[in-house]
């Protein structure tokens, strides 16, 4: 389970140490894990990033530069693909090579972590070039006396994959949400693991400095792809078309649901209008439909006065407005697009909150703001799974 900093001060989220900072550098910052690797080391402590930009690899004084940085490198630039096999092999090795010879250049004894696949034993180039990149860092590192982690990783799953290149998942949800037909082309059997259960691992190597050329990463979960895309096609027909928050209480099927969400169009799809039901006695409106627990709650927000600017990794979460007028914000982390969402409860409605989006909550009324909240967890003070960051 991920920790985040439990504190009663929203400016403390982000505080650390300045001393014995480890400063780390993610070759393949702006791909799929890379992204999701730099932000969560951005909140951990005792770690300083050293930003890198694809570029770096065409330039080698920059690239040296980089590197003369680092304490750590995490090398997971690389091609996934392409029409031609043999261009993602070339194109690859020549990544680790490049990133040799800065180390050379520099006299760097950096801690490097490779990130390699399971295919290595497939017979394939991709696998290929993962395997030989993998022994060439390896026979580096014993050369230089260096530290070396060579990642072996099932396949990767989460938010913000690219369809069709990254993973099945990453391909399915992105024709369910865009109500295209999913294509089942060999039913294999996948070992899976979520990219937060990864970034665990990658901290935990980072901060123990590991030594081990072949780091067997233990996938957490093993589905046929039919499987996958049965959990996947039963978040669109609950949540898509009734408003119904599936089970989440399966770790697998929680990190699916929450995959899922972020491939939805949210500009079109919130806020969710709530039906309203009338009669002498008044109205009721069903806020929260769900099919595990969570916890449910409500707040009165004065005019003015903003609620949240926080986001969660792993928690899902509703903002239902019942009575008054307000503003949800929202910001995917890395980014700098913010989606305003204006709410009426004349007509209440729902904003869900995706993982890693920062939100908040403003009353734009001249009234008393009435507002309920679901989150898929009660509240855990020694493991809130809070980080305060403004939209």
């Amino acid at each position: 389970m991920i920790k985040s900093q439990p504190s009663n001060h929203p400016q403390e989220a982000y505080q650390i140490n300045p001393s014995n900072l480890i400063k780390v550098g993610i070759t393949g910052q702006a791909g799929f894990m890379g992204s999701h690797l730099y932000h969560y080391l951005g909140l951990q402590e005792g770690i300083k990033r050293i930003p890198f930009q694809d570029h770096y690899f065409e330039k080698p004084e920059k690239l040296e530069k980089f590197v003369k940085e680092c304490d750590t490198i995490v090398h997971l630039a690389a091609m996934n693909r392409h029409p031609d096999p043999r261009v993602i092999y070339d194109t690859n090795l020549a990544l680790v090579k490049k990133l040799i010879a800065a180390l050379r250049a520099t006299g760097s004894r950096a801690h490097i972590l490779f990130s390699s696949s399971t295919q290595e034993n497939r017979e394939n180039l991709y696998g290929r070039s993962k395997k030989e990149g993998r022994h060439l860092l390896a026979e580096w590192a014993e050369k230089e006396e260096a530290r070396f982690t060579g990642l072996v990783i099932p396949n990767v799953f989460g938010p913000f994959g690219r369809p069709y290149y990254n993973s099945v998942v990453a391909t399915f949800c992105h024709q369910l949400t865009g109500n295209e037909p999913p294509e089942i082309k060999t039913d294999n059997s996948l070992k899976l693991i979520y990219i937060n259960d990864l970034l665990e691992i990658f901290q935990k190597v980072i901060k123990t400095r590991v030594h081990e050329p072949e780091y067997r990463v233990a996938p957490t979960s093993e589905k046929k792809v039919s499987e996958l895309l049965e959990i996947l096609n039963g978040c669109k027909n609950q949540y898509m078309k009734r408003g119904i928050i599936p089970n989440l209480d399966d770790p697998l099927q929680r990190d699916l649901f929450n995959t899922f969400v972020c491939y939805l169009d949210l500009t079109k799809f919130y806020p969710v209008p709530l039906k309203e039901n009338r009669d002498e006695r008044g109205v009721f409106v069903e806020t929260v439909k769900t099919t595990s627990g969570g916890q449910v709650s409500w707040s009165t927000t004065v005019p003015g006065i903003t609620r949240g600017n926080h986001f969660h990794i792993r928690k899902a979460e509703r903002f239902a407005v019942i009575r008054g007028k307000a503003r949800i914000q929202l910001r995917r982390i890395g980014t700098k697009k913010v989606m305003d969402f204006d709410l009426d409860g004349r007509e209440p409605s729902y904003v869900d909150m995706p993982v890693w989006h920062t939100h908040n909550l403003t009353n734009t009324g001249d009234s008393e703001l009435l507002t309920l909240f679901w989150i898929s967890e009660s509240f855990d003070p020694e493991d809130p799974d809070t980080y305060f960051e403004k939209v």
